[in-house]
């Protein structure tokens, strides 16, 4: 039997007993949500955002705890490690639940579309080409142009190895044929915006919410958005299917999740209160200010599936183009 599957037959021993507690007793003390990265970035803000507005609902403090490296898997496996009880919870995104699995399986302890179950989409965000202000180029032909030019000189920054701004990156440089070397940051966006600010890496792909503060103060650059449309805080900035370059960038979500055995109960309650939060009319549009559109799930059913399907979908891609992480 597997550990996930003993976890699960134990916890329902346990829950028969009723040695966890009922919904109506939930929560009854703090609640700790991980974010897998260093302050600053996306999925460090909505997790801050919404902790606060939690405790208003349900009554208890949600204190955020930041644990950041290994690509979000120090996180990832820490949450899975927790007591399914529904005071650990976990915000990751595209890469820490659909792409880890199976970039990190000789590594990661577990599967994290099978220990984690999905409370809620939170937000998506829409996603940029990022450079550095002194970086030459102001569209991707010229990012193209420049990196042929000056072979060796180019450096992309992203969340660590195999994260969605590394793989859309060597993607982008298979396509073109371009050379890069490849910085990860294990903090994130925290860490990889200071690079960029600093020129020690060129280019990312990164989502807007953490970067357009800078872009429109012009000390980061915009060279392109992989949405289908340009966004409307940024008119001027191509997208890079009218930049000749379809289907290249991912636009990234954020989520909320539990270990997998959490009980039903439990997790429909946090679902009911991460809806009614993020629906506000007032709370969506604050969040729309900052880039961060909502797009809750219609059940932690919806959302669970739906992350183990992009996590097989991820994992086609990686074995389709032999990409390995070391």
């Amino acid at each position: 039997m597997a550990p996930w599957h003993r976890a699960l037959a134990a916890v329902a021993a346990l829950a028969a007993l009723g040695a966890f507690p009922q919904a109506s007793d939930y929560p009854n003390h703090a609640v700790k949500i991980l974010v897998p990265y260093s302050p600053g970035g996306v999925t460090d803000i909505i997790a801050r955002l919404i902790a606060p507005r939690l405790q208003e609902v349900l009554g208890q403090a949600f204190v955020v705890e930041n644990k950041p490296g290994a690509s979000g898997n120090i996180a990832l496996e820490a949450v899975a490690a927790a007591p399914p009880d529904g005071y650990t919870l976990f915000v990751g995104n595209v890469t820490t639940n659909a792409i880890n699995e199976n970039t990190f399986a000789d590594k990661l302890t577990m599967k994290p579309s099978r220990a984690l179950i999905g409370i809620s989409r939170l937000v998506d965000t829409p996603h940029m080409v990022i450079a550095s202000a002194a970086f030459p180029p102001n569209n991707i032909a010229e990012l193209v142009a420049w990196a042929k030019k000056n072979p060796g000189k180019l450096n992309y920054a992203s969340a660590g190895i195999g994260s969605y701004p590394d793989l859309d990156f060597r993607k982008f440089a298979k396509v073109t044929g371009i050379e890069a070397t490849h910085i990860p940051y294990k903090g994130g966006a925290g860490q990889m915006v200071p690079s960029l600010l600093a020129d020690e890496t060129q280019v990312a792909f990164m989502n807007l919410a953490s970067t357009v503060e800078q872009v429109k103060a012009g000390k980061l650059k915009a060279l392109a958005t992989s949405m289908p449309r340009r966004v409307p805080e940024l008119p001027n900035v191509a997208t890079m299917t009218e930049q000749g370059y379809p289907g290249i960038g991912t636009n990234a979500w954020q989520g909320l999740f539990a270990p997998s055995a959490t009980p039903k109960a439990i997790v429909d309650k946090l679902y009911a209160a991460v809806v009614r939060i993020l629906n506000d009319p007032e709370f969506k549009a604050k969040l729309a200010k900052q880039l961060l559109a909502v797009n809750t799930s219609a059940s932690p059913a919806e959302w669970t599936e739906q992350v183990r399907a992009e996590t097989q979908a991820w994992g086609e891609f990686i074995r389709e183009n032999n990409i390995k992480v070391d």
